[in-house]
């Protein structure tokens, strides 16, 4: 498991750690958080496209997850999600392309908003649908 392989102990002793507690709060739990924040991205927008999971193939890392997805437009892409948001790394699934300079999307939702016409549309009228319920709940 990942857990084990950046265990502080096994750090020299010359890190400039006094102590393991300052090493140890970010240390091993953060693995399966961006590939749990990957997975929750998924879920939230896979009704809108046509395609999405998180890559098996690239690595995941604490900092790092590779999502897959294709829109309705049949178009495929690699995001790569990271603390600075979602980005394009390829054209195809479980690619990297460093050559590409895309820009970071703070949400998916914008980020898919400007690569899918389609995804806006389902995701809006999702929206809209939703809206309408509550006002209905209200009234009643």
């Amino acid at each position: 498991s990942m857990e084990t392989d950046c265990n502080p102990m096994e750090l020299p002793n010359n890190t400039g750690f006094e102590e393991d507690s300052e090493y140890t709060d970010f240390e091993g739990t953060d693995v399966k958080d961006m590939r749990l924040e990957a997975e929750a991205v998924v879920n939230d927008v896979l009704f809108a496209v046509s395609n999405m999971f998180v890559s098996k193939s690239l690595p995941c890392a604490e900092d790092v997850a590779y999502i897959n997805v294709e829109t309705r437009e049949r178009n495929r892409y690699c995001l790569e999600l990271t603390e600075a948001g979602l980005r394009v790394v390829a054209y195809d699934f479980d690619q990297t392309d460093d050559r590409l300079q895309t820009p970071y999307h703070e949400t998916v939702y914008s980020l898919l908003d400007s690569l899918s016409p389609a995804y806006r549309e389902v995701f809006g009228n999702a929206l809209l649908q939703r809206l309408e319920a509550l006002k209905k709940e209200s009234q009643s």
